[in-house]
């Protein structure tokens, strides 16, 4: 039963494991989107947009709700946000550790 759950967690970072699907996440994380307003927001062609969609929607990390001739957007669980979020703190404790060390470095060539 573990390697499954390690497994299910493997699959769903592998769904994260790119930086046009880690945006639109951050996007959807302010709210619910369709394909033609992501791609005004990431500045991408809407075929780059959809390609990235459909893996976060086939790993059941987004939803698609049809709205008229529309398909409306939305994290399928809210806490994907707070994950986004930590993952920001860690990547901002990383870049402090490597200035502190650059830091570090400079001054014992002084």
């Amino acid at each position: 039963m573990n390697r499954e759950i390690q497994q299910f967690k493997a699959e769903f970072f592998k769904a994260l494991a790119h930086p046009m699907r880690i945006r639109i996440l951050e996007v959807l994380s302010e709210g619910d989107r369709n394909v033609n307003e992501l791609q005004a927001i990431l500045g991408t062609e809407g075929s780059a947009v959809s390609q990235q969609l459909a893996v976060l929607r086939n790993k059941n990390v987004v939803n698609g709700t049809k709205e008229g001739t529309s398909v409306i957007y939305s994290l399928r669980d809210p806490l994907i946000k707070d994950l986004l979020g930590v993952a920001k703190q860690i990547f901002d404790n990383h870049l402090v550790d490597a200035i502190s060390l650059l830091e570090n470095i400079r001054n014992e060539r002084d």
